[in-house]
């Protein structure tokens, strides 16, 4: 587990860091570490594929996953150039709202010139990509079959941690820094608590939301096609369901279904469509699939979706060398599309607040815990004060002030469907591209208190040739909007 160094280098000792979990957090994580450590040690449990492939322990990658673009610029400040790689590996670059057709609680969003991006394709490739990359580094050792067993340490400092090989081994991988970027199974707290480090405060909220994914062929023509969506109406008090549809690699459409308790998707795939067409909002995703042609007779569930937070960034004392990054700190629900954004978001931050510091500098870990939990905080208020909202929903109540910004936010998205500027502003703070204090602009302010200005779209925004598309190879979709996109 060690290089030799290079003829005519200082004598300093070598700078050692460790990696929990060789997903894409991990993998991002050994990105921001490099040219910071010497060596960058990855400790993964599975084995990983060799290529775009499914990996054990990620169930929910099935699932329609989108990088929006707040996202997708991180990690292109990690891994320079990333972007071009997944676009030629097969992945989209979707422009918003250009390529989207959506309706939000508020109503159809129109197909405004493009303001920010998603990038789409499979969980699988994003992952792979990323993956190779970052292996190509010479920094990087990737220990597959490995489990992290403990920290070792004192609650002032950790010092490394303790691993288990599948040949029954441990070993003691020695570290100036260990970053937990395990997922949300991460045993974090239980690892600090060996250590003497406790009273790790923990949000919850559980909608009961349940997702259900299957993969279409797509229709021939059907490159460009838009990302349709139908979102769910907190407000409303019924179950919250949706339909996505991502046309991804492969010519493939990956069509994601959800619901929050009282309202899952089926497992069955009859069931799958009648949901699709009777059970969201508008039955468009639905329509567009009923003479799609299945790639599986399989319908894909999962149902562990609570939104967590561990604030780490509160606790009375935290050890020098280690931070948690990723899903270890939160998860949310995945219809809000977050998670690997904020993730890549925080390992800029913790790239920032390391570089020209040596690792072990006392507090340091504290800074750099504190600074990753800024974009999680944006990205946990929005998903946690929408998702107790629906009926049965169990957590964290929010605070008396949400209320209010839960009402400003809704008028501000329902204005934002007939006024460009206000699209912007919205979409600017949903892909993380611009800070939610952006909406407290005079401008936005003014403009969300005069309302859309247009009369709202009746129908999804469809192009006449996308209409074409999806009558010739996966059925016929609702009416022409009586006002084009």
């Amino acid at each position: 587990m060690t290089r030799p160094r290079p003829t005519g280098s200082p004598a300093a000792p070598l700078r050692r860091a460790v990696v929990i979990g060789g997903g894409l957090a991990g993998t991002l994580a050994a990105a921001a570490l490099d040219g910071l450590a010497d060596e960058i040690t990855v400790v993964e449990r599975d084995t990983l594929p060799a290529g775009p492939e499914p990996r054990t322990s990620l169930p929910q990658a099935r699932h329609a996953h989108l990088l929006w673009s707040g996202g997708a610029r991180a990690c292109e400040e990690l891994l320079p150039g990333v972007t071009g790689r997944w676009l030629a590996a097969g992945a989209r670059r979707v422009p918003l709202p250009t390529g989207l057709v959506t309706l939000s609680a508020q109503g159809w969003l129109r197909r405004w010139p493009e303001m920010q991006f998603m990038v789409a394709c499979s969980r699988d490739l994003l992952d792979w990509v990323v993956r190779e990359e970052v292996l190509r580094r010479p920094a990087v050792t990737l220990m597959q079959g490995w489990a992290a067993r403990s920290l070792e340490g004192t609650a002032r400092r950790v010092t490394g941690v303790r691993v288990d090989g599948p040949d029954g081994r441990e070993l003691t991988l020695a570290a100036d820094l260990v970053v937990d970027a395990s997922g949300r199974g991460s045993r974090a707290v239980n690892w600090l608590g060996g250590l003497g480090i406790t009273g790790i405060e923990e949000g919850r909220v559980d909608s009961g939301l349940v997702y259900a994914t299957r993969l279409y062929r797509a229709p021939a023509d059907s490159a460009e096609f838009p990302v349709v969506n139908v979102q769910s109406d907190p407000g409303a008090p019924v179950p919250g369901r949706t339909a996505t549809l991502v046309p991804i690699e492969g010519g493939r459409w990956l069509v994601t279904l959800s619901g929050t308790r009282g309202g899952e998707p089926p497992a069955d795939p009859a069931g799958f469509e009648r949901f699709a067409r009777s059970a969201v909002r508008h039955p468009v995703v639905g329509e567009l699939i009923s003479g799609a042609v299945p790639l599986s007779d399989e319908v894909a569930l999962t149902r562990s979706t609570v939104n967590r937070r561990r604030y780490f960034e509160r606790a009375a004392r935290w050890p020098d060398g280690f931070v948690a990054v990723g899903d270890s700190v939160a998860t949310y629900n995945p219809v809000y599309a977050q998670g690997m954004s904020v993730a890549a978001q925080g390992l800029v931050e913790l790239r920032r607040t390391l570089s020209g510091r040596r690792l072990d500098e006392p507090g340091l870990g504290r800074r750099a815990q504190r600074a990753i939990g800024r974009p999680v905080g944006v990205a946990w208020d929005l998903a946690a004060s929408l998702d107790i909202l629906y009926p049965d929903a169990v957590g964290d109540r929010p605070g008396p002030g949400s209320a209010l910004v839960n009402r400003y936010a809704d008028r501000l998205a329902r204005a934002a469907t007939g006024r460009a500027l206000l699209a912007r502003a919205y979409i600017g703070v949903i892909t993380m591209s611009e800070p939610a204090s952006s909406w407290l602009h005079p401008d936005v302010v003014v403009a969300a208190l005069r309302g859309p200005g247009r009369a709202p779209l009746t129908a999804p925004p469809l192009t006449a040739r996308e209409r074409e598309i999806a009558a010739a190879g996966a059925g016929t979709p609702g009416p022409d909007p009586r006002d084009g996109p």
